[in-house]
């Protein structure tokens, strides 16, 4: 599909320029009579199309047709060939220099962003490996101790302890699950492997799934629930929005200092809904914020017995399946304290 969306893009944008460029010089030729000025006007179509079209093939035709234009439409005999004019034969070759010099221009650049954007994925998939193996570092080795503990020296413990490493196991593994599907999220929509299925998906059953999901995880946390009274229908994949929705709620619990409740607000208008997560937390640093969604936030100078879960990978992948969605993500402080994590989507398509 993209490789059709190219080569139609190939032939329609030097095809209009072409036109406009003809166009052009009809009116320079026939309403001002400036016949002096039909090879620059020309000369500036192969330039334009050698900067916005893909390699050196359009450029170089582009030149080919000009050259044939000028001689055959504006040059004397009219509707004619002929090819020894010395001033057709430079304009031909002005415009070859310039489609082959803006062909190897534009595709240098094409290429240094295109090395750039793979050493960026590179670096952000070290960064990740990392910080994975750090962040699972904690966890398996907390199930793996008690398990142990438990297996080894079971009668030496009260009942009451039991529960409480059984708990632990508990939290542990639900957080390794949540870990482990977001890998896979980010991993497969990042490689193309999932094409997203959108189906209309109405506003207040995604939130009550969500909120239902949400207490099973955290049942002391207090979520304060603002959604519009009318029926909003919203085209979406609902179990991947449910994961963003939940990432930014537990990315509170696990972030948000000082935090009492979770407010999760719901606006609709112009065709779109907006998502807002706030909390009452510390807030965001300043210097993170323009990050916050990338992955490079994601710390691995912490201790591995550190209770603090990384942030990174969660919000990488929110962001992962917003732009999948076609829309938009944020964040910000709130004026009154307190962290905002929202999302923009369309509700029509």
């Amino acid at each position: 599909m993209k490789r059709r969306l190219n080569i139609t893009k190939n032939i329609l944008i030097p095809t209009l320029i072409l036109c406009v460029a003809f166009f052009l010089c009809l009116m320079l030729e026939n309403l001002f009579d400036q016949r002096n000025s039909i090879s620059i006007v020309f000369i500036f179509a192969v330039f334009i199309i050698s900067l916005v079209t893909d390699g050196y093939l359009c450029g170089i035709i582009a030149a080919l047709v000009s050259t044939v234009a000028i001689n055959y439409a504006f040059t004397f005999p009219y509707f004619s060939l002929n090819f020894t004019i010395p001033q057709n034969l430079l304009s031909a070759l002005i415009m070859l220099i310039i489609a082959i010099m803006t062909g190897t221009l534009t595709t240098k650049i094409k290429q240094q962003e295109i090395i750039k954007a793979e050493s960026e994925k590179e670096r952000m998939r070290a960064n990740l490996l990392r910080a994975v193996s750090h962040d699972l570092r904690t966890p398996l080795t907390t199930i793996y101790g008690s398990s142990s503990a438990l297996i080894d020296n079971l009668d030496s413990f009260s009942r009451e302890q039991q529960l409480k490493m059984l708990n632990g196991i508990k939290e542990d593994s639900d957080w390794l699950i949540g870990m482990v599907e977001n890998l896979l999220s980010i991993t497969r929509i990042d490689s193309g492997q999932v094409q997203l299925i959108k189906t209309p998906t109405v506003l207040e059953e995604l939130i009550d799934s969500v909120i239902l999901k949400f207490k099973k995880r955290y049942p002391t946390y207090r979520v304060d629930i603002n959604i519009p009274d009318d029926v909003i229908i919203i085209p979406m994949d609902a179990i991947l929005i449910q994961q963003v929705l939940i990432n930014i709620m537990e990315n509170a619990v696990h972030h948000a200092d000082g935090m009492t409740h979770i407010e999760l607000e719901v606006k609709s208008s112009d065709k779109q809904a907006t998502f807002e997560v706030r909390d009452d937390g510390c807030g965001i640093e300043q210097n993170k914020l323009s990050d916050i969604f990338r992955g490079i936030n994601l710390s691995v100078n912490r201790s591995s017995d550190t209770k603090q879960r990384n942030a990174g990978i969660g919000l990488s992948v929110c962001s992962t399946i917003i732009k999948a969605h076609g829309g938009e993500i944020y964040a910000k402080n709130a004026e009154n304290g307190g962290a905002i994590f929202g999302f923009i989507l369309n509700t029509e398509e």
